[in-house]
């Protein structure tokens, strides 16, 4: 068998192993996040969750299995890790590029929440007794 064929299978067992493991992981540690993002609605925060990670997955294998063609053929052993150390570096960079970009845009999202529940007040006002010092004067006639 070619090296070339044995640089392509290692390279997509890898990458996608790392992939559905970087997938469960943001899964399974990312509901609290979307929790509080979305105001503690679960059910919501599942769904936003789920749809997530199969967008995390469509976007990723495609990367992998479009980056997977090595233009230049491998010879020998060394080679052979040098194409690997490429193509799984750049499908580890953008793995961490894409996390950083989901992070960023939820961060923002929960900011705007926070924000918008800092400027209710917790209590209606109860009552005025009167302008106070801090009302501007009467006008004068």
């Amino acid at each position: 068998m070619d090296l070339t064929v044995v640089a392509y299978v290692i390279y997509l067992l890898i990458s996608v192993a790392l992939t559905v493991w970087v997938a469960r992981t943001l899964s399974r540690n990312g509901k609290v996040f979307l929790a509080d993002v979305l105001h503690g609605n679960e059910k919501l925060a599942d769904a936003v969750n789920h749809l997530l990670v199969v967008g995390f997955y469509l976007v990723n294998l495609g990367f992998v299995t479009l980056y997977l063609k090595n233009s230049d053929g491998v010879a020998d052993a060394r080679e052979l890790f040098e194409a690997l150390s490429v193509k799984v570096g750049v499908v580890l960079l953008v793995l961490g590029v894409m996390h950083l970009g989901n992070v960023y845009v939820l961060n923002k999202i929960r900011r705007r929440g926070l924000m918008e529940r800092e400027q209710t007040p917790p209590v209606a006002p109860q009552g005025w007794t009167g302008p106070g010092p801090w009302a501007a004067p009467a006008p004068r006639a």
